[in-house]
Order: C-alpha cells, then sequence, then structure tokens
C-alpha cells in the first residue's frame, strides 16, 4: 500500500521568528523543522504499510528556499522518499492556494491513501486537509484516533466531543489524525545516515502544471490584516468559605454553563 503523508516544516518554535511587517506573516527563513503535529501522520502512514506487508510512504511538502530540514526528519523515521515544492513565487500563498499545490503534488504519487495533522501548530486553519480532498475528488475523514486498512477500505473511529464515530469508506481516501493517536518513533542512529541519501523530488509550480495566479499573493482569497497580542489572563476570583462557598461555586459554574 502506497502512503503519502502531507508534511508541513515550520520554524522552531523554541525559537520564535519574526513577522513580515509587509504581509504580517511568519517570516520563515533558515532552517525549518517537522511540525509535529505531522509526525504522528508518518507514524501512522508508517505503520498501516507495514501492516499491509509492502508499499511505502512518500511526504509531500511545500517549502521555501528548497529546505529539507524537515523532511530529512520525516525520512529518518522510515518514509521511502519525498516531494519538495518550493518556488518564489509561492511566497504568500492561503489555504486554499497550497492545497492546490498539494494536491497537484500528491497526484504524481498516485497513493491509495492520504494522511494528514488535523491542523498545523502555526497556522491553526483546519481547512487546508479537507481542501485537498475536494480538489482531488477523494472521500476524506477527519479527527481519526485510530485507523485500520482492509479489503480496500478504510476504518476509522472519529473523534467527537461525546467519544467516537465509527466511520469507513473506500481507498483511495485522505484522512486526518488527531495528536496521540499514535506514538510517534523516535530516528535511529541508522535511520539518520539513510535519510541523507533518500531521494526529496524537487518541484517548481510550472512543474505542477500551475499558473502563477493560482498560487501566492495574487491568487490568495484571504490576507492577514492585523496581528495583536493574545490578551492576558484576568486573575481568579478566590472564594472564601463563609458557609456559603458551595453556593457560590455552584452559581459560577452555572454562569458558564458547565451545569
Amino acid at each position: 500500500m502506497n502512503v503519502v503523508v502531507c508534511v508541513k516544516q515550520i520554524p522552531d518554535p523554541a525559537q520564535p521568528g519574526q513577522l513580515d511587517p509587509g504581509s504580517k506573516t511568519l517570516k520563515r527563513e533558515g532552517k525549518l523543522i517537522l511540525d509535529d503535529s505531522d509526525a504522528y501522520g508518518v507514524e501512522m502512514a508508517l505503520l498501516l504499510a507495514e501492516k499491509a506487508g509492502g508499499g511505502e510512504v512518500t511526504l509531500v511538502s511545500m517549502a521555501p528556499n528548497g529546505e529539507t530540514s524537515g523532511l530529512r526528519t520525516a525520512l529518518a523515521m522510515g518514509a521511502a522518499k519525498a516531494i519538495l515544492v518550493s518556488d518564489d513565487s509561492l511566497a504568500g500563498t492561503d489555504a486554499l492556494g497550497t492545497a492546490k499545490v498539494l494536491a497537484a503534488a500528491i497526484k504524481r504519487a498516485e497513493p491509495d491513501l492520504i494522511v494528514a495533522a488535523t491542523e498545523s501548530t502555526d497556522g491553526y486553519t483546519g481547512t487546508l486537509p479537507v481542501q485537498v480532498a475536494e480538489i482531488l475528488g477523494l472521500p476524506s475523514v477527519t479527527f481519526a484516533k485510530s485507523v485500520d486498512v482492509a479489503d480496500g477500505k478504510v476504518k476509522v473511529n472519529r473523534q467527537t466531543e461525546a467519544g467516537y464515530d465509527e466511520v469507513e469508506c473506500p481507498l483511495p481516501a485522505l484522512i486526518t489524525v488527531t495528536a496521540g493517536v499514535v506514538e510517534p518513533r523516535y530516528p535511529s542512529f541508522k535511520g539518520i545516515m539513510a535519510a541523507r541519501s533518500k531521494p526529496v523530488e524537487q518541484l517548481t509550480v510550472a512543474d505542477l502544471g500551475l499558473s502563477a495566479d493560482q498560487v501566492g499573493a495574487a491568487g490568495a482569497r484571504q490576507e492577514v490584516v492585523d496581528v495583536t497580542a493574545a490578551e492576558e489572563r484576568k486573575a481568579g476570583e478566590v472564594i472564601t468559605d463563609e458557609g456559603d462557598a458551595h453556593e457560590r461555586v455552584v452559581a459560577f459554574l452555572d454562569q458558564l454553563k458547565l451545569i
């Protein structure tokens, strides 16, 4: 079984980046790392390919400056190869434009299954995976807390507020996995060394048959107009028990509609 994993390479959260004053977006310069949320998708893909007894895992990513550091981490985990789309014209691309780019790259891999995180840790739109599925004309199942593939179908326990739904759909399909669906493996020294020689195909927008007006700032349908600091958490209320503390606690919980 051939599985594609959508992988995002992001600035290291331990070293906060700078905002571009013009576009008000995060500068993506220097070394990028594998998004933690995508490590779960890579691990799930590896387990499914191993269980199927054959096939391989291909990574698909979009990043500036031909950056591959994050991809090499995923390759060290066990993925076989990667497709990287890197082009100066992609600067300013929104979620839909990114979905068009990834979908075009995914077509080249002809996967049985596409795996993605529910959302990236530097964007949090949560829209890109289903946009990719829609562009490719594939069914999508989101928020998977467990995944099984058999008899040409993918079976997913889809996480909900009340528990989970059992969902089944035919392959090929796209699924998004939640954090904790599996425990990502640590790359071994052997895997790290092997990752250096694994193929990373680098493509441009033209290679994918896309035009410049479909991507980048020119093709974006959304714009970041302002960035402000999050509101500081206010001090909590201290309740001193004078015989009516339980009533005040109940009233407080009722105000929050928790009871």
